[in-house]
């Protein structure tokens, strides 16, 4: 285990994932605030999803060819660039005009998380040693760092959503940007001292044809990635902070703060999951993706039946979408174990990169879902339709893959 440089990569992927998260909670309630319906605030955040999957297309076969040094300061530069754009944003700006720079200052945003993920996430794999001599091992060993990278900065961007709410609030919206843009540019330049080693340069040149061929498990798992995704986002994004804040009269502090405690609570979980899930090796790693798969959609379907039918409607979103994070946490920790498990150190920016091509998909979709949903049919529609998807999700990880050899690792 390369100690120093894991370090490095995880507090870049940390400062990144701080600023993103509370980014997402300014835009959201600030242009609630100026009046944006919910389909507006939908498509403020479309082409951040959108240029996350040519991101991730496009930047796992950058960092094979240029290494994941490059993609990760990127990733930081770019989110600097994006926020210092959006605080030049003025309230008297026409509303097309607005929408239409806000989509472009977030599509520079999207880019630059899904550069810094997909380097985070592959650097993992090639910081943590493997070995043939002990497979059992290696596998917890790789499961176990990467719920912890993926679980800390979930948990961080719950804190971001919080830092969000409370700057807002306290500093406004353009102090706020240029506070996070700051910080950030600390962050990358303590980076481009402290990290020395060049990552995930693939030892053949990689032909851009390589984009689209993967293997039969990359892309069953991508696929359930992009429903397990989109059912979150479906109701996450739009109809649960509007909900909160309208219907339930919260503060902006307030919403901010149980987004927040929402997600910190999903990454502290996901960085457990190993401990959530008893039996090693990628065997029980494909069982228990559908065995979670299938307990997910019982507890999204219930949800929606507790609100449609108005039992106990705020008891039922406040403690079920408790408990859906829990669940999801530990779907989503085995399938980033899987991905890594599935794919071999010369290809694995590239096979990450596809992964989260379809993530950022599936996000895509339930963002867009999500404003819709909630104008149509309420939180009522948003949770019926993630539960069709999480449906679908459990149903492509029956095709997994059994028995698997992880590979080794060249670090």
């Amino acid at each position: 285990m390369e100690v120093r440089n894991y370090v490095v990569v995880t507090a870049a992927y940390w400062g990144f994932t701080l600023t993103d998260g509370a980014l997402r909670m300014l835009v959201l309630l600030h242009f609630h605030t100026l009046g944006y319906s919910p389909v507006q605030l939908a498509f403020l955040f479309l082409l951040y999803e959108f240029f996350g999957i040519v991101t991730n297309l496009f930047g796992g076969w950058i960092g094979s060819r240029m290494g994941l040094k490059i993609t990760l300061f990127a990733g930081l530069a770019t989110q600097i660039v994006a926020l210092t754009m959006l605080s030049f944003i003025q309230p008297g700006w026409v509303v097309a005009i607005s929408v239409a720079y806000v989509m472009a200052a977030q599509a520079l945003s999207g880019i630059a998380k899904d550069l810094t993920k997909m380097s985070s996430k592959s650097a993992v794999k090639l910081l943590v040693q493997t070995s043939d001599h002990d497979p059992s091992a290696s596998e917890r060993k790789l499961f176990k760092w990467v719920a912890i990278l993926t679980g800390s900065k979930n948990a961080l961007k719950g804190a971001g959503f919080l830092l969000g709410g409370v700057l807002l609030g306290w500093i406004g919206f353009a102090p706020s940007l240029w506070a996070m843009a700051g910080g950030l540019t600390l962050i990358l330049i303590a980076g481009l001292i402290w990290l020395k080693q060049d990552l995930g340069k693939s030892k053949q040149k990689v032909k851009f044809s390589q984009l689209f061929s993967k293997s039969r498990e990359i892309n069953i798992l991508s696929a359930a990635r992009f429903f397990l995704f989109a059912s979150r986002d479906i109701w996450f994004v739009v109809g649960l902070p509007i909900f909160l804040k309208v219907t339930l009269g919260w503060s902006f502090a307030s919403v901010g703060g149980f987004m927040a405690a929402w997600v910190m609570g999903y990454g502290l979980v996901q960085a457990s999951a190993p401990a959530f899930v008893r039996r090693g090796g990628a065997a029980a790693g494909a069982r228990t993706a559908l065995i979670w798969g299938i307990l997910l959609v019982v507890v999204t379907a219930a949800i929606a039946a507790a609100v449609h039918f108005d039992y106990y409607p705020r008891i039922a979103i406040l403690c079920g979408l408790a408990i859906f994070g829990i669940v999801f946490a530990v779907n989503s920790a085995v399938h980033s174990y899987l991905i890594l498990a599935y794919t071999d150190s010369d290809k694995v920016a590239l096979n990450v990169g596809f992964y989260y091509m379809a993530n950022a998909c599936g996000r895509l979709v339930g963002t867009l879902l999500s404003g819709v949903l909630y104008l149509r049919a309420g939180l009522s529609g948003c949770l019926w339709t993630s539960t069709g998807f999480v449906f679908m999700a459990a149903i492509l990880t029956i095709m997994l893959p059994k028995k698997l050899t992880l590979p080794v690792s060249d670090a």
